[in-house]
């Protein structure tokens, strides 16, 4: 098949494909919610919820005040910092990304962030009484997982 007889929009719930003199086809939608994910990791005062969707793994945080990366993840996983990559948005809540060098970063409802991979890795822990919530594009699949 040439390029010249394949023909593809996209719209805002579907994709089409049509191939020049053959019948239309339909890619399928898919729905899914956090309130039912396809894997849960569950850790002291926080759980990471994944749903697999289009070719992608997205993540949804949820800590509880009083939730360190270090104290609460990092030992599950035999690390004393994060090394993943994340890409992201903070929903609610607020948390840090404590870096090595001694930089530390405020996550607030909002913010869209990049956390570049370790080593040498980052900290993070919830700032305040409220829970932080933030879900996550990248780093996904690694993240609180050996």
């Amino acid at each position: 098949m040439s390029k010249d007889n394949l023909a593809v929009w996209a719209v805002p719930v579907c994709v089409y494909i049509r191939f020049v003199g053959e019948t239309m086809g339909t890619l399928e939608t898919v729905l899914k919610r956090f309130e039912e994910p396809d894997e849960v990791r569950t850790f002291e005062k926080g759980k990471f919820e994944l749903v697999r969707i289009g070719g992608m793994t997205i993540g949804r945080a949820t800590y509880q005040p009083g939730w360190k990366w270090s104290v609460h993840v990092g030992p599950l996983v035999g690390a004393s910092r994060c090394n993943v990559e994340h890409v992201g948005m903070v929903l609610s809540g607020c948390a840090t990304a404590a870096m090595e060098d001694g930089t530390i970063h405020e996550l607030r409802a909002g913010t869209v962030f990049y956390i570049p991979p370790g080593p040498p890795g980052h900290d993070s822990w919830v700032v305040g009484d409220a829970p932080y919530v933030s879900l996550h594009f990248l780093g996904t699949e690694q993240y609180a997982s050996k």
